[in-house]
């Protein structure tokens, strides 16, 4: 009898040690998993990627690395992995990608993303902005903050204005000092309707084609040129393909930096934070890297290539001819839209 009292008294503490043993679990996960900013206790990690169609030496690629090592050093629950020179996808499957859920970040031109959001298009529309102090007010102030918000729309969210720069012509063929020069040129441009309008104004023969098929197309002759900023005429070695360079500063390209909404969605309040205001301090740092990169890079490549700048009279030209593409492609993008933007753009002037 003593001996069967002793084993149910053994079995009564076992029993309670065990239930608090569960609860003091229970407490300790709870607090884990509200403490977002944190890793958890498994050390599992939020993995955001982002694709880039660049390569790993242009000013877009640093400034990622920027953007990773501000949110990696703000936060234990989110690492960041920067994939450069299309290698996940170009830039258009990367926003489709974006919308399904299956990529989390990528930071493309706009041009691309008109197809998804035609306001994107204002930039597109050639020799309207002309300096970096025209881009800044027009970008960061109200005007940039309404377009960004359209974003949203299809799917992904822009959390900043990045930078990729004026676009300059190069091409294998000819100087091109005059409109003339530009007849019959085969050019490529992004697969962008009023890219590929404003060329055939021009004169060109405009051919639309992923960036990561370009430097082949080049260099087989498929085509006779491109369009490009400075950094990415440089660090992308055209030079080795292209022998003629001409300053035309005819589109400002900015570099949007793109979440997917999905991705969004599953962080805390805490992590949107985070990744916001990295975003928009990578993309001050991609700015000034940027520009920077821009002067040296030109005086590298007036080393390797045949350099031209366009007289005033002859850039007058050059505007007089793609005047009927920015009328036909009001309407497109939005005729109120681009009245705002061009009033935007006086303004800054």
């Amino acid at each position: 009898m003593f001996k069967k009292k002793w084993l149910l008294a053994l079995l009564l503490v076992v029993t309670a040690v065990f239930m608090v043993a569960c609860g003091d679990s229970k407490e300790n996960s709870g607090a884990n998993a509200s403490d977002s900013s944190k890793g958890s206790e498994n050390g599992d990690k939020k993995k955001l990627r982002i694709s880039l169609g660049l390569n790993d030496q242009t000013p877009l690629y640093k400034s990622s690395v920027k953007f990773k090592e501000l949110v990696e050093a703000e936060s234990d629950s989110l690492e960041v992995e920067v994939y450069h020179s299309g290698t996940i996808a170009d830039d258009r499957s990367a926003i489709e990608m974006l919308q399904f859920g299956t990529l989390e970040i990528t930071i493309p031109s706009t041009a691309p993303f008109t197809t998804f959001v035609p306001e994107y298009g204002v930039f597109d529309l050639p020799f309207t902005l002309t300096s970096n102090e025209m881009v800044d007010s027009v970008l960061q102030g109200e005007f940039g903050d309404k377009l960004a918000a359209k974003a949203e729309s299809q799917g992904v969210l822009q959390l900043a204005w990045w930078e990729n720069g004026f676009r300059q012509l190069t091409n294998s063929k000819t100087p091109v000092e005059k409109l003339e020069d530009v007849k019959g040129l085969k050019i490529r441009t992004m697969e962008n309707e009023i890219h590929l309008a404003a060329w055939k104004a021009l004169g060109a023969n405009p051919t639309p084609m992923a960036f990561t098929e370009l430097f082949t197309a080049m260099q087989q002759k498929t085509i006779d040129g491109q369009e490009n900023p400075y950094p990415t005429i440089f660090l992308e070695k055209y030079p080795e393909v292209q022998k003629y360079l001409t300053e035309t500063n005819h589109v400002y390209s900015p570099f949007i930096f793109l979440i997917s909404k999905k991705t969004w969605d599953g962080l805390s309040e805490e992590q949107q934070e985070i990744v916001r205001k990295a975003a928009i301090e990578a993309g001050e740092h991609n700015r000034d890297l940027s520009r920077e990169t821009a002067k040296s890079a030109l005086e590298e490549l007036k080393k390797q290539m045949t350099f031209s700048e366009l007289s005033s009279e002859e850039l007058a030209k050059f505007k007089k001819a793609v005047e009927p593409v920015i009328e036909k492609y009001k309407s497109t993008i939005g005729e109120e839209f681009v009245k705002e933007y061009l009033a935007e753009v006086d303004k800054a002037q």
